[in-house]
């Protein structure tokens, strides 16, 4: 029987004298300590969560009966232990700099010459140099002592910060204790406290459950956590820490080494093997180019990390070196933060404009004075509703904070009401529709406000003809929006179906369209005539129906007049027994989607448009009719750069299979789908033991 099983099948501790209740409490820690890391740092639990609670009542059992045994860095005391008055001042041995920063490649090229000037070397590709995502946290020193966790604190001014001992031990992914072997009698490890991005979010959505104040952004909550005279509160908080180094080491004989190795990746590899939490993008480069590299690749997935960063860190590998270089003021001269451009700025609001869309929905549109925010010039932020706009309290001439995260649209975060002037304006939201002077409507329970015009309104004729000829749908190439604008304004085309009656007098007529470009767009046009139900259906622009719905209902209707047919039947429990109706019986359709499906359907003009489409040569293959459904209760993810398909391409197949497709690696995954140049996903996937497979294996899985 092993340990654990014998510990578990344990009823009566009160009957263990007090050695047999040592030797058990001590199991017990380090068994605990032992599925913590699993859980908390390699994210692969061993331990089913009945046990794991098993073991911790015992734990805490045990503390009861012989309050003498329990120790400082129990993980009973994950849990936080009594409020304190104030946090004490703690002086760091060496001091907590902080580091230059550099902006641009000829700041990271300058970085590199000085270190090469420094140590009189020719040869500037001599270095080589270590990156890691900057993470936007806190930064914490944390000593152990014989591999006990003994105090932290606070980066604070540098020299001096605060004792947060109680509040760090409460953080699951900090090893309490550490194997002692080979290891200094004292070992200073340094990281960054934070809260990831899901983690905000239900801290966030908790603290508005319970009427609390919610936190501006991850950062903040995360120096809120640390920062909290009651333990219990750092620990019902979603914190965690990734180490970036080691700082004051001091040897059994006194001595001061401050190294474990020669050099940087290594003393992390070290640390992780010591059950640190170390991050899973750093890495080795052996020149300044490929560092410059690394900043543009992790720049382009900074919106997909769980975490927030502002940059990366560049430091000199080699330890010795690092020495040698030393410092300037409060800077290490083998160290540098390359610096992203900012993803949150402020701006102020010039104006409300409304704009309208594919659904007839008026969408409020904050026109700003143009600032650059992560990167890009921003000029427009979305409000998405009335509801978001009096939730945020917006007024014209107000200053907000705009943020950007990637390719993400822009976003107003909050208003800066103490800034607030008296030449501010109230936005009074329109009664007519702002392009076609039609009367607006809103229906009970929703936050938006529509135009009913339907395509007689030139901004829902233009949506909705973009939506159609976009990649998803009937991915009609050439036909770009200032096409689409002028085919409208010039009153070329009225509805959808007048596409295809396009000829080549008329394109000729449109202006930057030349004769090739419009045969091409001629052809584009009779060739996206060939399409599958799954796209045509998506192409219709039916209020919520999206790729994966238009998938369902392509998989149970043989075709398009099935399907009108039925929603045909349907419309006499529109109003009364929505449960009744084929498609609520379908899954992932609920009342409100089949609402829509029968409402399109029943729509005069509606079904004229399709019957007008089916007369001007719209016909469905049966690629994706009938298919085996071999990926059927599968989640798959897809990362990386495939060769044979687009990743939506990729999507669409594996739906049609019968799989899912999730956007995010979990214990959940069945199949990652890894093309070329794969990143944080294969990582993780890898760690999980994810099945990992190629575009060929894919291939054959479909084939098969």
């Amino acid at each position: 029987m092993d340990t654990l099983t014998f510990i578990l099948k344990t009823t009566n501790l009160t009957e263990l004298d007090l050695k047999s209740l040592k030797n058990r409490y001590d199991q017990l820690i380090s068994l605990i300590n032992k599925y913590n890391h699993e859980y908390h740092t390699l994210d692969n639990p061993t331990i089913s969560d009945a046990d794991y609670d098993k073991l911790f009542k015992q734990l805490i059992e045990i503390e009861s009966i012989s309050p003498n045994l329990k120790i400082d860095n129990s993980p009973s005391n994950r849990v936080g232990n009594k409020p304190l008055d104030t946090f004490k001042k703690v002086k760091h041995k060496i001091p907590m700099l902080s580091l230059d920063n550099s902006f641009s490649d000829d700041d990271l090229y300058a970085f590199n010459k000085r270190i090469n000037d420094k140590i009189k070397s020719k040869d500037s590709n001599q270095i080589k140099y270590v990156c890691e995502p900057k993470l936007d946290g806190i930064a914490v020193s944390i000593i152990y002592i014989d591999g006990k966790l003994e105090r932290a604190s606070t980066r604070g001014d540098g020299n001096e910060g605060e004792d947060i001992t109680e509040n760090v031990r409460t953080i699951k992914n900090i090893p309490l204790l550490i194997p002692t072997n080979d290891l200094p009698h004292i070992l200073e490890v340094r990281g960054e406290v934070l809260i990831t991005k899901k983690g905000f979010k239900n801290l966030n959505s908790r603290s508005i459950k319970n009427k609390q104040k919610t936190f501006s952004n991850p950062r903040n909550a995360a120096a809120g956590s640390l920062r909290q005279l009651d333990p219990k509160i750092t620990a019902s908080r979603p914190l965690m820490m990734f180490a970036y180094g080691i700082g004051y080491i001091e040897l059994n004989d006194k001595k001061i080494n401050p190294y474990f190795s020669k050099k940087h990746f290594e003393t992390l590899m070290k640390l992780k093997k010591l059950g640190f939490n170390i991050n899973q993008l750093i890495k080795e480069v052996d020149s300044i180019p490929k560092a410059i590299s690394y900043c543009k690749n992790i720049q382009k997935i900074r919106s997909t990390l769980n975490y927030e960063i502002d940059g990366v860190v560049i430091k000199v590998n080699d330890l010795n070196l690092q020495e040698q270089l030393g410092f300037i003021s409060r800077a290490p001269r083998w160290a540098t933060a390359y610096k992203f451009p900012a993803e949150e700025c402020i701006t102020k609001i010039n104006d409300i404009h409304w704009q309208v869309g594919r659904t007839g929905a008026v969408t409020p549109v904050a026109r700003l004075e143009t600032v650059n925010v992560g990167g890009v010039n921003v000029s427009n932020a979305t409000l998405h509703n009335l509801d978001e706009l009096k939730r945020l309290d917006i007024k014209i001439n107000d200053f907000v904070v705009v943020r950007r995260a990637g390719d993400v649209i822009p976003k107003i975060v909050k208003v800066l009401k103490d800034d607030r002037s008296d030449n501010v304006l109230e936005v009074t939201p329109p009664s007519i529709c702002p392009v076609c002077s039609s009367k607006l409507s809103r229906i009970d329970g929703e936050a938006v406000i529509r135009c009913v015009a339907g395509f007689s309104c030139s901004a829902q004729l233009k949506e909705s003809i973009k939506h159609f000829s976009s990649r998803k749908a009937l991915d009609i190439d050439g036909l770009g929006d200032k096409i689409i604008n002028q085919l409208v304004e010039k009153k070329l085309i009225k509805n959808i179906p007048d596409l295809f009656k396009l000829d080549l007098e008329t394109l000729n007529t449109l202006d930057r369209l030349g004769p090739k470009s419009s045969k091409n767009l001629l052809n584009s046009l009779d060739a996206s005539k060939n399409t599958t139900l799954p796209k045509f259906i998506y192409s219709l622009g039916i209020r919520e129906v999206g790729e994966a719905t238009a998938l369902i209902l392509s998989n149970k209707f043989e075709d398009i007049h099935s399907l009108l047919k039925a929603a045909n039947n349907d419309f006499k429990y529109l109003n009364s027994d929505i449960e009744n109706t084929s498609f609520i019986k379908l899954n992932d359709i609920g009342p409100r989607v089949a609402r829509n499906i029968i409402n399109f359907f029943n729509n005069d003009y509606n079904i004229q448009v399709v019957n007008d489409l089916l007369e001007l040569g719209i016909r469905f293959s049966k690629i994706n009719q009938n298919i085996k459904r071999i990926f059927e209760n599968q989640v798959w993810v897809i990362t990386g750069t495939l060769i044979n398909y687009t990743r939506p391409q990729a999507k669409e197949l594996i739906e049609a299979y019968g799989g899912k497709v999730s956007n995010s690696i979990s214990r959940k995954t069945t199949f990652l789908l890894s093309g070329e140049s794969s990143g944080s996903k294969l990582t993780k996937a890898e760690n999980l033991g994810i099945n990992i497979i190629d575009e060929d294996e894919f291939i054959r899985k479909m084939n098969s």
